[in-house]
């Protein structure tokens, strides 16, 4: 996976390859109220395959969806971009955190070795909230010699 965003500048083209190199998966994001995002998303694809070939999993995420009326970029032309290219493909909001588990579950399903394991059910999974919900909460004491962190 790409560790780094480099927002397509030009001046960090040079870097790609040793980002894709040792990556098993390739998150391409596009702004979907952004026509010229989604055309560049085209030209990553193609590095990531010619740096991994076939030995990636490669998801294609149209984000920002929460911007509603300013969207360029339909759903239907994601689907059939990442259909053209043999891509997964999924649409976020990372602001209102619209489908990032989703986007997450999609990646460690297509992992090598997962396809094995039963599917996961929704009350299976864990939800870490790094956010505290209120003041309080960040100063509970710690129960019988647990920490409260």
């Amino acid at each position: 996976m790409f560790d780094r965003d480099t927002t397509g500048q030009e001046r960090f083209k040079s870097l790609i390859p040793s980002y894709i190199r040792d990556s098993s998966v390739a998150v391409i994001v596009y702004d979907v109220a952004s026509t010229q995002s989604f055309l560049n998303t085209s030209n990553w694809i193609e590095e990531v395959r010619t740096e991994r070939g076939s030995d990636v999993i490669i998801v294609l995420v149209g984000n920002k969806t929460d911007l509603v009326k300013k969207r360029q970029v339909s759903i239907e032309e994601g689907e059939a971009k990442a259909r053209d290219l043999n891509v997964m493909f999924i649409e976020t909001s990372a602001k209102a955190g619209f489908n990032i588990k989703a986007l997450f579950r999609k990646i460690a399903a297509a992992l090598p070795g997962m396809e094995t394991l039963p599917s996961t059910k929704q009350e299976d999974m864990v939800d870490v909230n790094l956010k505290s919900s209120n003041a309080a909460a960040t100063q509970s004491q710690p129960q019988s010699g647990g920490c409260a962190c």
